[in-house]
């Protein structure tokens, strides 16, 4: 079996950097594992493998080092695994000899079904070795109370142990070091295993390893009283970290809490309340006014005002009837809608939101991929610098040894790479999610740093700076008066579908013109359409065709190629064999549009319009929008501009909404789709403005350069807080205490410092 598979797991207790590294570490070496993508925002892993390894090792090795694992199931590359193809998994032994109540089942459908249950962390009993590593938390980092986690029950039991410590060391003065050095090690020995395990995966220098000679030489040194204090404050530490990291995962949860857990479905007549997540494609549902849409669907009877804010963002609900589309989480307003289910729940709108975030989260930035390299090598210089701290002024200048083995130790806890590791991550998780809440989607940590560094945009036209339809600008009477320009025009497109007919009777609609009934219409292929109303032969159709039937008059003719040089398609209507007046059409810009484009000049950014439409039209409207226009672009020709652009030295994004748009995006060193999100164009972009807001685009540049500005703050307040520690620790005015306080502080301000990201309002 040489074809490649895709596991993703939920991994539990997973909420720093450094611990993504080690469990990275520890599954790249396992046999048959091509690659590995961890993400801590989500929580989740991805292990790509040739069929010829064994998972159910992967997974040992994974839970081995203290997190939990449930599994997400898995996308085939050639061909599935089958049921035979793995030895079943006996249950894995526990802290202390239990066995966990992992029960691994391989199904016999081809998949793979890991009946975990989902409190992975109620192990039986509650001694401290059980808590799994501490590490045991199923979900999230934390779901529920912080107390209730393993993390936070270990965190309490050590806090437990330390009072009793404190309070029996002034009974007991004589036996206070083994007082102490107990309280320590109930704390210490789950994470010295973790240390142990980790390294045995293939990262020697962890936290907990750091933690764990620190501790151990504390106490070999007499300072127990100080170690068993270090340990604790560590705990409280990485409980905070889980708190902050849990804030940052469910921010992007939050979407899919929007989707109702129920809905109405309509069967033979008769309607029943269902589960949402067991609603099948082309069931029939009933929204009622007031009502959340429970899923993505077509509306089949009914109409009303829907509010797309929730998915959208768009503040201002839109009408809605037969034929149109809504989406999950949208609420219905005031009519009642029968819709027909178009996509299954994990399969709509917020749900590929949701999994496009959390698979971005797993692409590493070009920023992330530098720390995690330089902290390859920090960690072990760090290691070094604390034991030549610990050994050569004892050594050389014959100083105390206690003093500053005891400097040493202080300086291995400030050397933890912990909050280095995850400044960037965090960075970049809460600047996705925040983004995607404001339909702004990008697809990892890569795509949103490059985003920043954008100084050329091309933008496509129709669909893109225009609605993507025709409008009716003017109503031009020559013989008759506008408005009976506009009736008879309307009677004769009553009924057909043509985009150039939607946009009369669109404008007939708007000026609430009544229409009159037409008799035998007939459509001229290619010239106009003909038919008899108010018992006249009535026309309408190019101004060629026309004047094929009446002459023009000179100051006419003019007139309509005035219009068509704005870029406009005109229409030209005779009644009774007469002259009557025309009627000019464009696909008018995006509402958004000039702004949009405007405040991607002013933050210095070249734009470009790209079209396959032709040059009289694009001009016109390039004019109207100011924006340098190139046209009549086959697709090739869009990607070979973009092409230029880039050897010019430009960073170029391409902006374009749909299929004929593809090489380009690709092609682009950003290709951003934009406006309802064809399928195709999401796939092949890199990023997505879901709302088709010009806008949008400088939107996103500016949350990339926020996020890159945080970015570089975070890393800062890492290396700066360590910086000032180390000195003061080896002139001898910090200890461990303070050490190990810098690490877990500076962790917990670059992590609040990333949730800023988080608090941005939809634009």
């Amino acid at each position: 079996m040489n074809a490649t598979t895709q596991a993703r797991y939920k991994v539990g207790g997973m909420d720093c950097a450094s611990c993504a590294t080690k469990i990275d570490t520890a599954v790249r070496r396992m046999p048959g594992v091509e690659d590995v993508s961890v993400s801590v925002a989500a929580g989740t892993m991805t292990v790509t493998h040739d069929g010829t390894g064994d998972l159910g090792a992967v997974e040992k090795r994974v839970t081995g080092l203290g997190y939990t694992l449930r599994a997400l199931g898995q996308k085939a590359g050639a061909n599935a695994r089958r049921s035979g193809d793995l030895p079943s998994i006996p249950p894995l032994e526990g802290e202390n000899g239990k066995a966990h109540n992992h029960d691994h089942h391989h199904g016999h459908g081809g998949g793979h079904d890991h009946s975990h249950h989902d409190g992975a962390h109620h192990h039986g009993g509650h001694d401290s070795a059980q808590i799994e590593g501490l590490h045991g938390h199923d979900h999230g980092p934390m779901d529920g109370p912080w107390w209730k986690s393993a993390k936070g029950r270990l965190t309490i039991l050590v806090g437990i142990a330390l009072a009793a410590a404190y309070g029996l060391g002034h009974l007991l003065p004589a036996y206070d070091t083994y007082i102490f050095t107990a309280a320590m090690l109930i704390g210490l020995v789950p994470i010295a295993r973790r240390a142990i395990m980790a390294a045995l995966a293939g990262t020697p220098f962890s936290i907990e390893m750091l933690m764990t000679i620190a501790a151990v030489g504390a106490v070999v040194i007499d300072a127990s009283e100080e170690a068993a204090a270090v340990v604790f404050l560590f705990l409280i530490g990485e409980l905070l970290e889980g708190v902050a990291a849990g804030k940052a995962r469910q921010s992007i949860q939050s979407l899919t809490a929007l989707v109702p857990k129920n809905a109405i479905v309509e069967e033979n007549g008769r309607t029943r309340e269902v589960p949402a997540e067991s609603l099948a494609v082309g069931a029939i549902i009933l929204v009622r006014p007031g009502d959340r849409i429970s899923a993505d669907g077509m509306i089949v009877a009914g109409e009303s005002a829907v509010d797309e804010a929730p998915v959208t963002g768009e503040s201002t609900p839109v009408s809605k009837s037969m034929g149109d589309t809504v989406f999950a989480g949208t609420i219905n307003g005031d009519g009642a809608l029968r819709v027909r289910v178009t996509a299954a729940a994990e399969d709509n709108t917020i749900a590929r939101v949701v999994r496009l975030v959390e698979e971005a989260q797993e692409s590493k930035a070009p920023t992330e991929r530098f720390i995690d390299r330089f902290s390859r090598y920090y960690t072990p210089g760090v290691v070094a610098v604390a034991a030549l701290v610990a050994i050569l002024p004892p050594l050389v200048a014959g100083a105390s040894w206690s003093e500053w083995v005891y400097k040493g130790l202080a300086i291995l806890l400030i050397g933890c790479p912990c909050a280095l590791v995850i400044s960037t991550p965090a960075a970049i998780a809460a600047s996705l999610s925040s983004g995607a809440r404001r339909g702004l989607l990008m697809k990892g940590g890569a795509v949103l740093e490059t985003l920043g560094k954008i100084t050329a945009v091309a933008l496509d036209k129709t669909g893109t700076l225009t609605a993507g339809k025709p409008q009716v600008t003017d109503v031009i009477a020559f013989g008759r008066n506008a408005e009976d320009v506009l009736r008879l025009s309307a009677a004769l497109e009553t009924g057909s579908s043509h985009p150039l007919a939607v946009a009369i009777l669109a404008k007939a609609a708007d000026d609430e013109v009544e229409i009159p009934a037409a008799t035998d219409a007939r459509a001229l292929g290619g010239k106009g359409v003909t038919a008899i109303v108010e018992s006249q032969e009535v026309f309408l159709g190019s101004p060629k065709a026309a004047a094929e039937r009446v002459s023009l008059p000179m100051a006419h003719s003019r007139r309509i190629t005035a219009l068509n040089d704005e870029g406009k398609t005109v229409s030209v209507l005779i009644v009774g064999g007469v002259l009557a007046g025309a009627i000019a059409m464009r696909d008018e810009p995006r509402p958004d549009a000039r702004a949009g484009l405007k405040a991607l000049t002013d933050a210095g950014i070249k734009t470009v319009m790209l079209t396959g439409d032709n040059a009289r039209t694009a001009t016109a409207i390039g004019t109207d929008l100011g924006i340098e226009v190139r046209a009549e672009l086959m697709p090739e020709d869009k990607s070979r501009i973009v092409g230029e652009l880039k050897r010019q030295g430009f960073v170029v994004g391409k902006v374009g909404d749909g299929i004929n748009d593809a090489p380009a995006l690709a092609a682009a060193d950003v290709g951003i789709a934009i406006g309802g999100g064809t399928d195709v164009a999401l796939e092949t972009a890199d990023a997505a403005a879901l709302h088709g807001r010009v806008g949008d685009i400088a939107a996103m540049i500016e949350l990339s350069k926020r996020t890159m500005r945080n970015i570089y703050q975070n890393i800062s307040i890492a290396l700066g807080l360590k910086a000032v520690f180390l000195v003061t620790t080896i002139i001898g005015i910090t200890g461990l205490w303070p050490a190990i306080l810098a690490d877990t502080g500076a962790t917990v301000l670059v992590t609040i410092n990333a949730l800023r990201l988080l608090r941005v309002k939809a634009a």
